[in-house]
């Protein structure tokens, strides 16, 4: 082959790769600004994805960090980590002048990588999603995460880490922030304890893991309870990992303790959410609290408190948690910064009892490392230097307006259809289906079609009537108010009540 260079004719040498082709897939190379994947990850994928299906043959050597760089619009920096990556993956190797090549003892790949076979029926659905939509469940305020100054809290943070942190850390997770935690919750949610109770986590998923890979083999024999309805995540976790579950139903006064008592009186754990009911919004009453607490004792069982969003109360000051009357006996308190903060971050933490403690950082060490260190340590810097609290308070304002504008537009455009219930915490709306909204050929209302509908408009309500586990179906639509500002209110109620229109065509 020949190439064209100053003028010149240059004969590439017999046996060895041409550059040219990896220089040619380059030029199809994009990197999505936009997403919140991280450049780097995202090249590295593609370049992965290349060098296992063909695209990229063992041997051939790809274009410099710099000329890539170049090609892609983006720092050196970017394409110097996603080789390093690629590199330490044993998917290229650097030769210093020689430059940078497939690994040329790969097995070469004919055509795609064949696709992995697909789940069984019995897995959990997961959602792909990435935009926002109006009305979606489950994420907090992003136009509120103060991103500017994370950013800079991070860049700190990584600067002034030590050669030694770059080790494998502490598989607790890290003691600055397992102390900043235990801070916070001390003044926050009224809970006393120690930072050696404290197990950092890869956020709330990552957190439930742990306890069902550490108690699972207790669990297998015995049930657990589980609110009726209950958050949906959550239950499809527990049945994946082959728990028992047990149905309890919530009233106005949350998990009603009589009636699991009733029907499995010696389950090992129950999972509640009594700060903000997921997903009907009522707090578990004191006397349901201290029933709980007596029926664990009693039954040598595990309560879990997940507390998602119990920062989040509008009127008067939020009601302490759970594991604060406990004394650190029997409750496994479960926190995230995912709805406090942003979901991406993926930390999480569990604040176990003295008796599980030891035995959970023993699993967490083998099964379950905590996040990245220097995620770790730029929200314990968060935490300490006051800015983890003042966020806080700004979102409880702005959810309080964003909360009042949506709760009105809706009474005014769909208040027909939804009676809109009131909330005095949380992150989202509850909408009634009313009896008289039955659509036009006389069918009954359906949660379901109705929230499908709103889909197809652009909109993301959730269905309440899939979170039941056996008890009788009610039917409202859950409607986030967080990612609408208040301006957009009544937009956002006009095209939900267009989609009911249509739908009851």
């Amino acid at each position: 082959m020949t190439a064209e260079h100053g003028g010149k004719r240059a004969v590439a040498r017999e046996g060895r790769p041409s550059t040219m082709p990896a220089a040619d897939w380059a030029c199809t190379l994009e990197l999505d600004r936009r997403r919140g994947e991280p450049m780097y990850r995202q090249l590295v994928t593609r370049l992965r994805e290349g060098i296992l299906d063909g695209r990229l043959p063992p041997g051939m050597r790809l274009p410099s960090t710099r000329a890539l760089a170049t090609q892609l619009n983006t720092a050196r920096g970017t394409v110097e980590l996603a080789y390093e990556l690629l590199a330490a993956e044993g998917f290229i190797e650097t030769r210093g002048a020689a430059g940078t090549r497939v690994n040329a003892r790969l097995s070469p790949q004919h055509g795609p990588v064949k696709p992995a076979p697909a789940p069984s029926a019995n897995s959990a659905p997961v959602s792909a999603a990435i935009a926002v939509a109006p009305l979606q469940m489950g994420l907090p305020a992003l136009d509120l995460f103060p991103r500017k100054l994370w950013a800079r809290v991070a860049s700190h943070e990584g600067r002034a880490l030590a050669t030694e942190a770059f080790s494998y850390g502490d598989a607790q997770g890290q003691f600055r922030l397992r102390y900043a935690i235990a801070g916070y919750l001390a003044i926050a949610r009224g809970i006393d304890c120690d930072p050696a109770r404290i197990i950092i986590t890869n956020g709330y998923h990552g957190a439930l893991g742990l306890l069902m890979t550490a108690l699972l083999p207790a669990t297998a024999s015995r049930p657990i309870w589980f609110e009726d309805p209950g958050y949906r995540r959550a239950r499809d976790a527990l049945r994946l990992a082959g728990a028992q579950l047990v149905g309890v139903p919530v009233d106005d006064e949350g998990l009603d303790v009589d009636a699991g008592v009733a029907k499995a009186p010696r389950a090992y754990m129950a999972l509640v959410t009594p700060s903000h009911q997921a997903p009907l919004g009522v707090s578990l009453s004191l006397p349901r609290r201290l029933a709980l607490l007596g029926w664990a004792a009693r039954a040598n069982a595990w309560v879990v408190e997940d507390d998602y969003d119990g920062e989040f109360r509008y009127s008067g000051r939020p009601l302490p948690a759970l594991a604060s009357l406990d004394g650190g006996e029997r409750v496994l308190y479960v926190g995230s910064f995912s709805k406090a903060l942003a979901p991406g971050l993926r930390l999480g933490y569990i604040v176990a009892p003295p008796a599980l403690a030891g035995h959970l950082a023993k699993v967490a060490a083998l099964l379950a490392p905590p996040p990245a260190l220097t995620l770790q340590e730029s929200i314990a810097a968060f935490i300490e230097a006051g800015h983890f609290s003042r966020h806080i308070r700004r979102m409880r304002a702005a959810y309080a307006a964003r909360r009042d504008a949506l709760a009105a537009a809706l009474h005014r455009r769909v208040g027909g259809v939804l009676d809109i219930s009131p909330s005095v915490g949380g992150m989202h709306l509850i909408g009634w289906l009313r009896e008289s909204s039955a659509p036009r050929d006389g069918s009954l209302a359906n949660d379901v079609l109705l929230a499908r509908a709103a889909v197809r408009s652009g909109l993301a309500p959730d269905a309440l009537s899939p979170w039941y586990l056996h008890q009788r179906r009610r039917e409202a639509l859950l409607m986030s108010f967080t990612n609408v500002l208040p301006e957009q209110a009544d937009d956002v109620a006009v095209r939900l009540a267009a989609a009911f229109e249509r739908s009851y065509a």
